[in-house]
C-alpha cells in the first residue's frame, strides 16, 4: 500500500515509572506521543500504529491475582489479558489522536481493531517457554501457584525472585489484515496488533483457539507491514539512534545503513538479545520481502526521523 507507514510504540514507552503508573499517567504519555503521529498524518502519510503491552499485561495479571487472593475471583487467562490491554491502550491512543486531529482541524478518522495473530502449535517455544510475565514471587508463592496451575512454569530471575515464563512463538499470519487494509483505504488511522496481537492457533477443523502466550510486538508489526505491503516501518525505542559498541568509548551512532551492513553488525554481536536484536531482526525480515526502509528511533524524534533528520535508517 503506497505511502503507508507503520509505527510501533513500545509498551514501556507509555509508562512513566517511579510510582506514576496509573491509567491517567499513561494517558498523559499517550497524549504527548500522538503529537508526533499527527505530524506524520499532517504531512500526508497513511499511518498504522502498533504498540507493546508488557508492563500493562503485568499490571493486569497482578490485579487478577490480588482479586483471587482477597475475594476468590477467578484468574484472568493471559490471552484475555492481552486482549484487554489491546482494547485499553488502543482506546487511549484513539481518543488522544482524535482530539489532536480536532485541535488541528485535520479531517481524519481513527479506529482501534482487536487483532488476532496466528501462531503455530508446533512452534518450539511452546516446549521451552522463556518470556517472563507478571510480578516477582518468593519460591513459596511460586510453588503455591504451580500447585493450582501445574502447567505454569517459573524461573528464578537474577536474584529478584521467581517469575512465570510463557511461550513467545513467532507470528505467521495477521488474521485481520484485510480489515486493516479496508480501514486504511477508508481514510482511517488504524491502531492494530497491540501487544503483538492476541495469539491463536488453528485447529484441524479450521477453527481458532486463543492460547496463553506473548508474541513479540516488533515481529508481529514486521509481519503486518509485509502483509499489507507498507512502505516504511518505524520501530520506536529508548534511544534516538542505534549504536554499535554501545556504552563503550568507541561507541558509534548509526544514521543510514544497508541491509548487508546490518547483517554484518549482527554477526559481530553488536545488538543485545532481548533488547535491540529483535528489532533488527524484525527490520531485516520486512526489508528482505517487501519494505523500502526501516527507521529506528525514539518517539520524540518521529517527525524529524520521517524527514531523514533523525534516527537510524536501514535501507535496501
Amino acid at each position: 500500500m503506497s505511502g503507508v507507514i507503520i509505527v510501533a510504540i513500545g509498551g514501556n514507552a507509555l509508562v512513566k515509572g517511579n510510582g506514576f503508573d496509573s491509567i491517567q499517567d499513561q494517558y498523559e504519555v499517550v497524549q504527548k506521543t500522538v503529537i508526533n503521529i499527527a505530524d506524520m498524518v499532517e504531512e500526508g502519510f497513511k499511518v498504522v500504529v502498533t504498540h507493546g503491552n508488557g508492563p500493562q499485561v503485568g499490571f493486569g495479571l497482578r490485579r487478577s491475582e490480588i482479586a483471587r487472593e482477597q475475594e476468590g475471583m477467578p484468574l484472568i487467562p493471559l490471552v484475555n489479558c492481552v486482549a484487554d490491554t489491546q482494547g485499553g491502550i488502543g482506546y487511549q491512543i484513539q481518543q488522544a489522536l482524535t482530539n489532536e486531529f480536532a485541535r488541528r482541524g485535520i479531517d481524519k478518522k481513527v479506529a482501534t481493531l482487536l487483532t488476532r495473530v496466528e501462531v503455530s502449535s508446533d512452534d518450539p517455544n511452546f516446549k521451552n517457554p522463556t518470556k517472563p510475565v507478571g510480578s516477582f514471587y518468593t519460591f513459596e508463592q511460586s510453588e503455591r501457584m504451580k500447585a493450582t496451575h501445574p502447567e505454569w512454569k517459573f524461573i528464578e530471575d537474577s536474584g529478584r525472585g521467581y517469575r512465570r515464563v510463557v511461550p513467545s512463538p513467532k507470528p505467521i499470519n495477521i488474521l485481520e489484515k484485510d480489515a486493516i487494509k479496508s480501514l486504511i483505504d477508508s481514510n482511517f488511522v488504524v491502531i492494530a496488533v497491540g501487544g503483538g496481537g492476541i495469539p491463536v492457533v488453528q485447529r484441524e477443523d479450521h477453527t481458532y483457539e486463543g492460547i496463553d502466550a506473548v508474541i513479540d510486538k516488533d515481529f508481529a508489526t514486521s509481519l503486518l507491514a509485509k502483509q499489507i505491503h507498507a512502505d516504511t516501518l518505524i520501530i520506536t525505542t529508548g534511544v534516538s539512534k542505534v549504536c554499535i559498541n554501545f556504552g563503550k568509548a568507541n561507541q558509534i551512532e548509526l544514521e543510514s545503513i544497508t541491509v548487508s551492513q546490518t547483517k554484518q553488525y549482527v554477526r559481530e554481536n553488536h545488538f543485545p538479545e532481548g533488547t535491540m536484536l529483535p528489532k533488527i531482526e524484525a527490520s531485516l525480515s520486512f526489508l528482505e520481502e517487501s519494505g523500502i526502509r526501516v527507521i529506528i528511533t525514539n518517539t520524540e524524534s518521529l517527525k524529524d526521523a520521517i524527514n531523514e533528520k533523525a534516527g537510524t535508517h536501514i535501507i535496501k
